[in-house]
């Protein structure tokens, strides 16, 4: 199963709600379930450093089937994914990226967000994931 591309849409545009709604600018990328790019957003005045990581932040959620910052925590030195982000082209640890499920729970590709704190970014990217 793969997200389709009104699917990933929709994530979008609720993503950007919850940015506009805390008053921060978003970079926002859906992948599918094979990681691959299938939708992007850049909001206007959003960093142009942060659409990689957006980009990334949902391909790693998709490699691992886990949200980022769970994989940040398994990351930390003496961690048993010490040094994981060196892998795949570079992962990115931190929070802003979940995978997206279907209604039958299927992981169906994620979502990565970036442009703000952490604790933003996970927010949004949550309200984008829960749109689906």
């Amino acid at each position: 199963m793969n997200i389709t591309l009104a699917q990933a849409e929709k994530a979008i545009v609720a993503a950007q709600q919850k940015s506009k709604a805390i008053d921060t600018k978003m970079n926002i990328a859906i992948v599918d379930s094979g990681a691959n790019l299938v939708a992007f957003a850049r909001m206007d005045g959003a960093w142009l450093g942060s659409l990689d990581i957006s980009i990334k932040k949902a391909k790693t959620a998709r490699f691992f089937d886990m949200n980022t910052g769970i994989i940040g925590e398994l990351s930390q030195p003496g961690g048993s994914l010490f040094n994981i982000e060196h892998s795949n082209n570079g992962l990115i640890t931190f929070p802003g990226g979940i995978p997206i499920k279907n209604a039958h729970g299927e992981i169906i590709g994620a979502i990565g967000v970036s442009g703000s704190s952490v604790e933003n970014d996970h927010a949004v990217a949550e309200a984008g994931a829960l749109a689906i």
